[in-house]
């Protein structure tokens, strides 16, 4: 299964670099793009060593990140609109955006594609591929939902960052994980990171 996965420019880089883990984990052919804003909240939100500027440096960095094996995830460079997916002839199996911000969000739906990962969403709708939207903002306003609603009705799945707590998270990394366990979840996959509900372990 080829997915796309896309990091956009919201708060919450770990909820795409958690996916993108969880996906070489279920033995995906992984494929990454980050927006440059992106890039840049990666540096301030992500502990550890910050993304390197260059791209073929920021490959090896985000494969060390993700633990991915040689060959099992690549990199595209933002603006590369020779990408394979970037056209309906060759879609991915899936495409995941999380975090999705506001400004993709609205853009994908209203078909706007000024950016590759834009073109890639409006790839997947219209060739009727899994898209799965991860937006992490609060409040939402009219605009902001009548723009969920639009995708919505176009075949998107819109997945907002709202972990549950009924699995009794003990860490931050178990809320984030509760949000990516129902993300592979819409792909058809069982993360196994937390039980279904009547399911759960009671600590």
């Amino acid at each position: 299964m080829k997915v796309l996965l896309g990091i956009s420019g919201a708060s919450g880089a770990v909820y795409g670099m958690r996916t993108g883990a969880a996906l070489l984990s279920a033995g995906v052919e992984l494929h990454v793009l980050v927006t440059k804003t992106a890039w840049e909240i990666m540096a301030g939100e992500l502990p550890g060593e910050s993304p390197p500027p260059a791209l073929p440096a920021r490959k090896r960095w985000l494969a060390k990140r993700l633990a991915a094996p040689p060959g099992t995830c690549r990199l595209y460079a933002e603006d590369d609109f020779r990408i394979p997916f970037a056209s309906g002839s060759n879609p991915p199996d899936a495409v995941v955006i999380a975090p999705c911000s506001m400004g993709m969000l609205g853009r994908i739906a209203r078909g706007i594609s000024s950016s590759v990962l834009e073109r890639c969403a409006d790839v997947a709708m219209k060739e009727r591929k899994p898209l799965v939207l991860v937006p992490r903002e609060t409040p939402l306003s009219s605009i902001h939902l009548e723009n969920m609603l639009a995708l919505s009705r176009a075949g998107a799945e819109i997945l907002p960052a709202c972990p549950g707590f009924y699995h009794r998270p003990a860490s931050v990394e178990e809320l984030v994980d509760f949000v990516v366990s129902r993300i592979l979840s819409r792909l058809g996959m069982d993360a196994g990171a937390h039980p279904r509900w009547g399911e759960e372990d009671i600590r």
